[in-house]
């Protein structure tokens, strides 16, 4: 017997931007990620994801929607212009689209979170990084 799909909410500082994940997974077996890259490192990013799961992106104000590329540029990585909150990234491919929430986007932080475990993606080719997020990342109901 699985578990019930449950659906955990988070958002931007100001409310304009915000997220629904939804996932069967136990708080506690959650595979919580710290990025090494200096973009994850500057905003402090413990991400998550479950292949498993779905994710809506909310915006309820588009003008604050800031996309942002870099690396490899393969996925956009979804920040807040007015409060400045990373909350995730998204990605589109060719088997449909993907992504990954900020936990420390989460409203309220769910008790059992685990501890982030250090990742290092930097000697990715871009192939393999798609091949990865398709793999591991979360479906998404609708790009942002």
């Amino acid at each position: 017997m699985s578990s019930p799909l449950r659906t955990f909410e988070g958002g931007c500082h100001c409310g304009a931007l915000g997220f629904s994940f939804q996932t069967q997974l136990p708080v506690a077996e959650w595979s919580v990620r710290a990025c090494q890259c200096g973009f994850c490192r500057a905003h402090g990013a413990r991400t998550t994801s479950d292949p498993s799961g779905q994710l809506v992106l909310h915006v309820k104000q588009r003008i604050a929607l800031q996309r942002y590329r870099f690396g490899l540029m393969t996925a956009d990585f979804l920040l807040c212009r007015a409060c400045g909150i990373y909350l995730g990234a998204q990605i589109a491919t060719a088997r449909g689209a993907f992504g990954i929430i900020n936990t420390r986007a989460l409203v309220p932080q769910p008790e059992g979170l685990p501890v982030a475990a250090k990742a290092d993606y930097g000697s990715e080719s871009a192939r393999d990084r798609i091949a990865r997020r398709e793999q591991h990342w979360t479906p998404l109901a609708r790009l942002a």
